[in-house]
């Protein structure tokens, strides 16, 4: 037997120690999680995306009784980038988390948004920066979307099955 270990690296900062860039990205991803529609979780994100043209959009959630119908916020930042500037490069993404109970932490984002950030990370040939943050202001930063997925389906893996 062999043992396999991975690990992520994210880095810790505290709000005075970001870039005005970093800052301005989580402001953008807490202005739009005050429009998240979030009746069912109470739980309100929002993401905000710096393009490679300078050009940001934002996305939040949206849930929908119908479970899963709704969209994590970042797939809905995800797909508009994608959808609306196809051929700019993802360069950052900034996802805040509040809840409107007492929930003070960091959220990772889920498996499904996970793999969708990594497919642009892939399909780009260039890595995205993740920024988090929350409530009380807790940040991390990954370099790559490949520090929180690290065995992610890769598109030329699936075309040889």
């Amino acid at each position: 037997m062999k043992i396999i270990e991975y690990k992520s690296i994210l880095s810790e900062y505290n709000i005075n120690e970001l870039s005005s860039e970093h800052f301005k990205l989580i402001k953008l991803a807490k202005k739009s999680s005050l429009k998240a529609y979030a009746p069912y979780s109470n739980f309100f994100v929002g993401a905000a995306i710096k393009l490679s043209n300078g050009k940001m959009v934002t996305g939040n959630n949206q849930e929908n009784s119908a479970f899963p119908s709704g969209l994590c916020a970042e797939r809905v930042a995800l797909f508009y980038a994608g959808a609306n500037y196809p051929n700019e490069k993802i360069e950052k993404i900034a996802i805040f988390t509040k809840a409107s109970f007492n929930f003070n932490q960091i959220i990772m984002p889920c498996g499904n948004c996970r793999q969708a950030l990594i497919e642009f990370e892939h399909k780009q040939n260039q890595n995205i920066e993740l920024i988090l943050n929350d409530q009380i202001n807790n940040i991390l930063i990954s370099k790559s979307i490949a520090n929180i997925l690290p065995f992610a389906f890769k598109c030329d893996e699936l075309k040889k099955i």
